[in-house]
């Protein structure tokens, strides 16, 4: 696969809780180079991230990041604060206590909650695979889907693992029509983003793509 083309489907990935402005912008000059998906960063940067930007890159931000434990309320805040600041994509996690209870009915509100206060801008689910069993990612793939989020995403990569091959061709046999697949943490390689968008993902949350491109000069 054409290294544009993996580049294309990257949320160019900045969320250590030790970044600053300079590192922020530097993501976002990387974004705009090599025309990346987005650049997904702290919700404490949109604002200035936007300005900076000039439309030259999507911006992403995450909600509920990232143990998911925040009430919905507190999550649709965030959400409709992260739009009015910019945001063009929002990466939601869920309340992973609930899906490890099977209260798929209040995870779904949740979701739809969030949903709209999302408007118009893209919606990514983030349900933790690594915390869950496969029968609860496959009930997550219906809510996910019942909700009518945009997508589907395996992982923060702040938990004990992130995404696997086994998960993302589990999401695509799973997943209803209209809702896209992201996998996120632990992308480290370019093979690893071939076979990852070989089985379905149409974003990969990732810094280590952008990296590789420029320690080997591949553009």
């Amino acid at each position: 696969m054409d290294i544009k083309e993996i580049l294309a489907k990257c949320d160019h990935t900045l969320l250590s809780v030790t970044a600053t402005w300079e590192d922020i912008r530097a993501v976002i000059d990387d974004g705009i180079r090599y025309h990346t998906a987005s650049v997904c960063i702290p919700p404490c940067f949109v604002g200035a991230a936007k300005a900076y930007a000039e439309g030259g890159v999507p911006i992403c931000t995450v909600i509920g990041f990232p143990n998911g434990y925040q009430t919905a309320a507190v999550k649709a805040f965030e959400a409709r604060e992260a739009v009015s600041n910019g945001a063009d994509e929002i990466d939601m996690v869920i309340n992973i206590g609930d899906a490890k209870a099977g209260n798929f009915d209040k995870i779904r509100a949740e979701i739809e909650a969030v949903k709209a206060a999302c408007g118009d801008k893209t919606l990514k689910v983030i349900i933790e695979t690594c915390l869950l069993s496969e029968a609860e990612k496959i009930a997550m793939c219906g809510v996910v889907t019942a909700a009518k989020a945009d997508f589907i995403k395996t992982s923060t990569g702040f938990s004990k693992a992130g995404a696997t091959r086994e998960d993302v061709a589990l999401f695509a046999k799973h997943v209803g029509k209209g809702v896209k697949i992201k996998a996120a943490g632990g992308i480290s390689s370019v093979k690893d983003a071939e076979d990852f968008i070989a089985l379905g993902a149409a974003r990969l949350g990732t810094s280590r793509i952008v990296k590789i491109v420029k320690e080997e000069h591949l553009l």
